[in-house]
């Protein structure tokens, strides 16, 4: 793992998860929603989160993977944010 995860990102926890009650899994990303995984997918994702259910890190290498390269560094700032 230490090899994926160079900057020790995963270990800080960036991403957070809430399973629905419908099976829809919705991906957080400090604290932000950032994807809405559905169907045959989110019931795949439930059953490797469930697999890795005592292993933080893999967790959050399972959502990092799913969400994808969302982050370019391009994002445009809020109003509040300077």
């Amino acid at each position: 793992m230490s090899e994926i995860d160079k900057r020790k990102r995963l270990i800080e926890g960036i991403f957070d998860f809430l399973i629905t009650k419908k099976g829809t899994v919705i991906i957080y990303y400090e604290g932000k929603q950032i994807k809405i995984i559905k169907d045959k997918e989110a019931e795949r994702l439930i059953k490797r989160i469930e697999e890795a259910a005592n292993d933080h890190t893999k967790i959050q290498l399972l959502l990092a993977k799913i969400t994808g390269n969302f982050k370019r560094g391009n994002e445009k700032q809020g109003k509040n944010n300077n």
